[in-house]
């Protein structure tokens, strides 16, 4: 949640004039609980963002933006969300994670990688983009942690927004 990739995120929704929620799944930070395969972590995902809908206005626009262990589950989570209009994954894992639910999102997916992310392998990434039809955005000499590239990320988010 206090990752300098995440924050760049909210900057970029925010400067897009978009509210934003960060929080960490169980076990993460001072949070409790630990790792349950996606399932918990997936309802933790859908709860935060019913609980800001009931914060926003009625007609406020929904996005799911996610960094890494958190793209693959906010996207899960958005094919369950009424009123999620975009699904933004930042370095999808998907060397450790399978995105067959991704084929049938049901809204547009943009994929912000660093062209040396060695958690996204350009095959696997080759078939999740045909598979989807997703948008790719690319971050010149960035790795999976975007130590460079973390502007870059939060332009990715502010354009898509």
């Amino acid at each position: 949640m206090d990752s300098h990739v995440v924050l760049a995120a909210v900057r970029g929704c925010v400067e897009a004039g978009w509210s934003a929620l960060r929080f960490n799944f169980g076990g993460v930070g001072t949070s409790q609980g630990g790792y349950t395969g996606g399932v918990e972590e997936i309802a933790d995902a859908r709860a935060a963002v019913v609980a800001l809908r009931a914060a926003l206005p009625a007609d406020a626009p929904l996005a799911i933006v996610g960094y890494s262990f958190g793209a693959w589950v906010g996207a899960q989570a958005a094919r369950e969300l009424p009123g999620v209009r975009r699904v933004i994954a930042i370095a999808p894992p998907l060397r450790v994670f399978q995105w067959p639910f991704a084929a049938d999102l049901g809204v547009p997916l943009t994929v912000v990688v660093g062209d040396r992310d060695t958690f996204c392998p350009r095959d696997r990434l080759d078939a999740l983009l045909a598979a989807t039809g997703a948008e790719l955005v690319v971050v010149e000499g960035a790795d999976h942690f975007f130590g460079a590239g973390a502007d870059a990320v939060a332009q990715a988010v502010r354009e898509r927004l």
